[in-house]
């Protein structure tokens, strides 16, 4: 199974078999229970709900504690489901890094670091107008449209709330499965402060080898 749930541990370079030197984030992926197994007679649909991370039994609500208690499994902390790639996955399993290999194409979810308020310079990349003494408009966002409509036109690129968002990153490169130490390394950036809860699985659009390459 190629869906896990892990935290963003950090970054750092590694060296792969044929000899490339690689930016990779480091990821602290489950082990993970399999907390229930849903199915298209019962529920409508086929999934598995995926639970990592430790928590407090005094942190869990009564309903989740009955729902854990059914399930026959420890309390986690997240719990997120899966609908692909879960053939032969039954409740109470455990999933670890080492059903990934070097090479194989996942996509991580995460969500993004906030930045609070932001004007369009930070968080659309707007040019900004003149740096000379005398310009007046430094950094402020220039004319966005109809003044006429006496409100904001919904879609309009203006200052806001920058960050906080839920953010895929598709097509990574696993380039390192440690199920001893329960690492996932995958080449390049993906969202989130470190110790945040990120999503891997499977890639949906997965790139295409040339043939002859």
């Amino acid at each position: 199974m190629k869906n896990i749930l892990g935290r963003k541990v950090g970054m750092t370079s590694v060296f792969t078999e044929d000899g490339r030197y690689v930016p990779v984030t480091v990821i602290e992926a489950g082990p993970c229970t399999v907390v229930e197994r849903r199915t298209k007679e019962k529920h409508g649909y086929d999934a598995v709900a995926l639970g990592f991370g430790a928590i407090k039994k005094a942190r869990v609500t009564k309903a989740l504690a009955g729902h854990f208690k059914k399930a026959n499994v420890e309390a986690v902390r997240h719990v997120r489901e899966f609908r692909n790639g879960i053939d032969g996955v039954e409740a109470g399993q455990t999933i670890t890094v080492s059903g990934f290999e070097p090479g194989d194409r996942v996509d991580v979810i995460g969500i993004s670091k906030g930045h609070g308020f932001a004007g369009g310079i930070k968080r659309h990349n707007f040019s900004g107008g003149g740096a000379s003494h005398g310009s007046m408009i430094h950094r402020q966002p220039a004319s966005n449209g109809d003044t006429n409509a006496g409100r904001t036109v919904k879609g309009s690129r203006r200052p806001g709330h920058f960050g906080v968002d839920r953010t895929t990153m598709q097509n990574l490169e696993v380039i390192r499965a440690d199920a001893e130490r329960n690492l996932l390394l995958v080449r390049g950036p993906i969202p989130g402060p470190k110790n945040a809860l990120v999503v891997v699985k499977k890639s949906v659009k997965p790139v295409k080898v040339k043939a002859g390459a």
